[in-house]
């Protein structure tokens, strides 16, 4: 067998023959590093690598992903689908985000936007450098007698920290109107001082998909502990068993899906 003239290339696999790995996938939740997590792309942009984290062939009925938007990139057309509404929170860097007919603003870190099912709108990088945004899409279900919400481009320090448990150490930042049955979804900030865990093992018919942003961890799925830091991503499914306890010597902070105002479909 003759040699074969590969690319010239720097990187070297580190040694040994097994894969180590942090990530979990089982029947009801999924534990996601981003290291395992391989590029995509997406025909709505150009020159941006889109991270699928979780999508219905695992068993979620939402899709969500980390998009890497490169200088000059994003959207070159306006984009719609009908039946699904869409929200964006940014990561790092900037972006524009351009409601066709309405509304434009920039979004720096922390800066986030919902958009309705079936608004055509652009999302684009600006600024210097790469912009990364966490991105999700859900089928929206309508209720009988109730309004499809209209949409929100805001930012996180506009939204007020509060504390609805009245347990010492927790903080919830609230990023879609709480309570406002016109959503069938929350995303939510949560924060913990540290040592400051759940009063109990979650188990409940609510779906989450989880974004660790600050901090570290450890997360109970099912059975198991798992430990969590910024960039990990966790689907849990219903009834998932669930809980958390920060560590580290700062606060902890993840971003939160969960489905929510919505009778069950029988």
């Amino acid at each position: 067998m003759s040699d074969r003239p590969f690319p010239a290339a720097t990187g070297r696999v580190p040694p040994g023959a097994f894969g180590h790995n942090r990530g979990v996938v089982a029947r009801n939740y999924a534990f996601m590093p981003p290291e395992g997590v391989l590029v995509s792309r997406l025909p709505q942009f150009e020159r941006t690598i889109a991270r699928i984290l979780t999508a219905p062939v695992m068993g979620a009925r939402f899709a969500q992903y980390v998009l890497e938007i490169a200088e000059g990139g994003g959207m070159p057309a306006a984009f719609a689908e009908d039946g699904i509404q869409h929200f964006y929170y940014v990561l790092g860097g900037e972006v524009v985000l351009s409601i066709e007919g309405g509304e434009s603003r920039t979004l720096a870190v922390g800066g986030f936007a919902y958009l309705p099912p079936g608004t055509r709108f652009t999302l684009r990088q600006s600024g210097e450098g790469r912009a990364d945004v966490l991105a999700l899409r859900k089928r929206y279900e309508p209720a009988p007698g109730i309004a499809v919400p209209g949409a929100i481009l805001s930012h996180r320090d506009a939204v007020p920290m509060t504390n609805h448990t009245g347990m010492e150490g927790r903080g919830f930042q609230f990023l879609l109107p709480y309570g406002d049955m016109r959503f069938d979804f929350e995303m939510n900030l949560m924060w913990f001082k540290p040592g400051v865990c759940f009063p109990a093992v979650e188990t409940h018919v609510m779906e989450h998909g989880l974004y660790m942003l600050e901090g570290q961890g450890l997360y109970l799925l099912g059975s198991d502990w798992h430990e969590i830091w910024a960039r990990d991503f966790i689907w849990m499914g219903g009834y998932c068993p669930q809980q958390f306890y920060p560590t580290g010597q700062g606060d902890a902070c993840y971003l939160l899906y969960k489905n929510v105002n919505r009778d069950i479909a029988l």
